[in-house]
């Protein structure tokens, strides 16, 4: 089975064409301005352009309003919104309705109680993002490189489609899946040198160690 892979956070075109190139099956853009990864609708649309229909394209924000979702959704053309604030279930029918595109709705995970934040978006938002709660005092919702108790996923019901995100790198991806098995990773701080500068040989580890880790779960499933 293959791992979707998103690379997320990309404001260069060195990272997107690494990222295309490495087989991500999603890219993410962050339109969010107290993030390190934040970028203009414009200038994502320039980056997305020569790779539109390669990979999707994904429009990542954070509680925003629909006059930036309207620019964004002009201008990138996104294959899928992303809301990674406290958007509610009504809201999330909303943008679907306005925009006529798929989204993705991120959630915090930190405890066994947290998953129980997924069922009044089920049947509603067409995936989830499933992600570590940010330490205290963080402005981010996502990208703070923590990761929550994988374990906890073991409570989740097979129908639910996600992501995994937070804290994901290199070095521990593999054990994340090994716990998981989830249909998706996505990785943003975990492949770059410095917050928001993608790194090109960061990004080819991690999906080394991706592909290896879906190696090794489909051949223990087939062993077992």
């Amino acid at each position: 089975m293959r791992t979707d892979i998103k690379i997320c956070g990309l404001k260069t075109e060195a990272a997107v064409k690494s990222a295309v190139a490495g087989g991500a099956s999603h890219i993410g853009f962050i339109f969010f301005p107290k993030s390190p990864r934040n970028i203009e609708p414009a200038d994502a649309a320039a980056l997305a352009d020569p790779v539109r229909g390669k990979v999707r394209i994904v429009a990542v924000t954070v509680d925003a309003d629909n006059d930036l979702l309207d620019e964004i959704v002009d201008q990138l053309h996104p294959d899928i919104l992303q809301l990674h604030g406290r958007e509610s279930p009504e809201r999330v029918l909303n943008v679907k309705a306005v925009y006529g595109l798929p989204v993705m709705k991120a959630l915090s995970i930190r405890e066994a109680a947290d998953l129980k934040t997924i069922e009044p978006y089920i049947g509603i938002a067409d995936r989830f993002l499933l992600d570590a709660k940010p330490p205290a005092g963080s402005d981010l919702p996502g990208g703070n490189g923590v990761a929550f108790d994988w374990t906890l996923l073991g409570a989740l019901d097979d129908g639910v489609d996600y992501m995994l995100s937070g804290g994901l790198n290199k070095d521990n991806v593999g054990e994340a899946l090994a716990i998981t098995d989830a249909p998706g990773v996505d990785v943003s701080s975990g492949v770059e040198s410095a917050p928001g500068v993608k790194d090109v040989a960061m990004i080819e580890a991690f999906f080394d160690a991706t592909r290896l880790a879906t190696r090794q779960t489909a051949a223990a499933g087939r062993n077992t």
